[in-house]
């Protein structure tokens, strides 16, 4: 059986986080891996604190977690309804390992070619 994996943001200026001139590589790797998770069928849900403030509120204990420590506790990572961490993404393994896949599938995939952009 598939478990089922929450992922609650920080407050982010769109869904995914990644837009603006400064994008966090971090949030790039979530981004693409949670949408690859999806892709494939598996229970990975985001919830971005700004646009989605119901889903912290009415999970008790990120709303706990949020009352204790502040927003800067985010993001936090449920797992089957349990809080799993927080502070921090779960990485490649950790899917892996909940999910039951195996990592290679996830792999992000260099590009054929490169281009060289200068810009002035």
């Amino acid at each position: 059986m598939n478990k089922k994996i929450e992922i609650f943001d920080p407050a982010l200026c769109c869904p995914t986080g990644v837009c603006g001139p400064s994008v966090d590589p971090e949030l790039t790797r979530i981004s693409r891996l949670h949408l690859q998770l999806v892709n494939q069928g598996y229970d990975v849900l985001r919830y971005n604190l700004a646009q989605e403030p119901d889903q912290f509120a009415n999970n008790k204990q990120v709303n706990e977690l949020l009352g204790s420590e502040g927003p800067d506790a985010l993001p936090a990572v449920v797992v089957d309804g349990q809080l799993a961490f927080n502070e921090r993404y779960p990485s490649v393994d950790e899917f892996a390992d909940w999910l039951g896949f195996d990592k290679e599938m996830v792999k992000v995939k260099e590009p054929k070619k490169k281009l060289n952009i200068t810009l002035k």
